[in-house]
């Protein structure tokens, strides 16, 4: 049995591997492609800026995708069995994002999937578990420190002061994509998941699951929506969430029949 298993693992451990690195290439390489035509190459006037709208609005979904990118790089399920790669690319991104440090957000990470929605979840406010603003103000108090605060005020000057960008393009096609995708993040892929609600959770997970079409929970947040079924299974990567979602709703549904 374990001659046929074993090709079977490795079969699966490549497919993900390859599926992973391609969705997260083309992520990057379409954020880069963004980033750098919007800072040195478009024209923003008040003719242009309905599409500097929509560059902004597109920006700031795939910046979400760079967080959820090194998020499964955390849980190795970027590349199933290569601990050096998932880092090195996790790292990268984090910092792409915000200068964020891995091995802080990593391990910060792994004591929310230990302790979710306890006081010692970093990301949990056990004392406005029901309040947005107040919720998402200690979450960055938490994770947006020096480093960060270096790192995207490095990039603004040397864009401002150094290479000439307007500033009002650097705030709308840089500053507030970030900004905003920080607020998508935490809205779809914590708060919602999380909060405290009339309905109990279902189990120690202390996370709920959206409702949402596989579309609507691309558009908002790559499948983090369907957080209770990332609970149980951290190990999955985020594009085949929705299956694992369909497979739990098919067995709750043979259950109930």
């Amino acid at each position: 049995m374990s001659n046929v298993a074993a090709p079977n693992i490795q079969t699966s451990r490549l497919r993900q591997l390859a599926i992973g690195l391609g969705l997260a290439f083309a992520n990057v390489a379409a954020w880069l492609a963004i980033h750098f035509y919007a800072m040195f190459v478009f024209d923003l006037t008040w003719a242009s800026l309905p599409f500097a709208l929509v560059m902004g609005a597109v920006q700031c979904w795939l910046s979400v995708g760079l967080f959820i990118i090194s998020h499964d790089a955390m849980h190795g399920s970027l590349a199933p069995g290569r601990p050096r790669l998932n880092s090195a690319i996790g790292a990268s991104l984090l910092f792409l994002y915000a200068g964020f440090a891995w091995g802080k957000m990593r391990d910060a990470h792994f004591v929310h999937h230990k302790k979710p929605g306890s006081p010692d979840d970093p990301d949990f406010d056990h004392q406005s578990p029901r309040h947005f603003g107040r919720w998402y103000m200690t979450f960055l108090k938490r994770y947006f420190g020096w480093q960060s605060i270096l790192f995207v005020s490095s990039v603004v000057t040397i864009y401002w002061l150094v290479l000439g960008v307007p500033v009002q393009k650097i705030v709308l096609l840089y500053g507030a994509p970030a900004i905003l995708s920080s607020v998508q993040l935490f809205y779809f892929g914590t708060f919602r998941p999380h909060r405290h609600h009339d309905d109990a959770f279902a189990d120690r997970h202390n996370a709920r699951s959206e409702g949402f079409g596989v579309l609507a929970s691309l558009a908002s947040c790559f499948h983090f929506g369907y957080h209770h079924e990332h609970h149980v299974h951290p190990n999955v990567p985020w594009w085949a969430l929705p299956s694992v979602r369909r497979r739990t709703l098919e067995n709750a549904s043979g259950a109930a029949a």
